[in-house]
C-alpha cells in the first residue's frame, strides 16, 4: 500500500513539473494581436494561466503582456469588431417585434462582448452583445 502511494505521488509530481504556461517573448501593447512569434512556452505551473501557444495566438491584449510573463485568462480575449465611438447596426427581437436602428458604441468590445452602445434616436444607454457581423444585439 505504501509503496503504491509513493508511485502514485511520483507520478503526480512529474506530471506537474513537465507542465508548461504560455508566456509573452516580447512587451506587447494592450489593443495589439498576439501573432506566434510573440509567444513561447515555458516550463512552470499556473492556474489562471494557458498551457497551450495556439489558444493564445490571434486574440487580442486587453493589457500590456510583458516579457517573460504569463499570459493570464483575463489578459487576452476575441479581437474588436467594435470601437469606442464606432457608429453600428443596433437590433432588437422580441416576440413579434424586430427594430433594427443604429447606435454609436461607448466601449470596444470583440465578438459576444457585453458593450454599453447610445441610441442615436432616444439617446438612451443601452447594453448589447456584439455579434460576428459587428451588429450588436440589444435585449430587454
Amino acid at each position: 500500500m505504501i509503496r503504491i502511494l509513493m508511485l502514485a505521488s511520483l507520478i503526480f509530481s512529474a506530471a506537474a513539473a513537465s507542465a508548461d504556461i504560455v508566456v509573452a517573448t516580447r512587451t506587447i501593447r494592450p489593443q495589439s494581436l498576439i501573432d506566434a512569434a510573440d509567444v513561447q512556452a515555458v516550463a512552470g505551473t499556473r492556474a489562471d494561466a494557458f498551457e497551450n501557444p495556439l489558444d493564445v495566438v490571434g486574440q487580442e491584449a486587453r493589457v500590456a503582456l510583458y516579457a517573460g510573463r504569463p499570459i493570464r485568462f483575463d489578459d487576452i480575449g476575441p479581437p474588436a469588431l467594435v470601437d469606442r465611438n464606432q457608429i453600428v447596426q443596433l437590433q432588437y427581437h422580441g416576440a413579434q417585434l424586430v427594430i433594427h436602428t443604429e447606435g454609436r458604441a461607448l466601449e470596444r468590445g470583440g465578438i459576444g462582448d457585453r458593450v454599453r452602445i447610445m441610441n442615436l434616436n432616444s439617446r438612451a444607454t443601452l447594453f448589447g452583445l456584439v455579434q460576428a457581423d459587428g451588429t450588436v444585439r440589444v435585449s430587454n
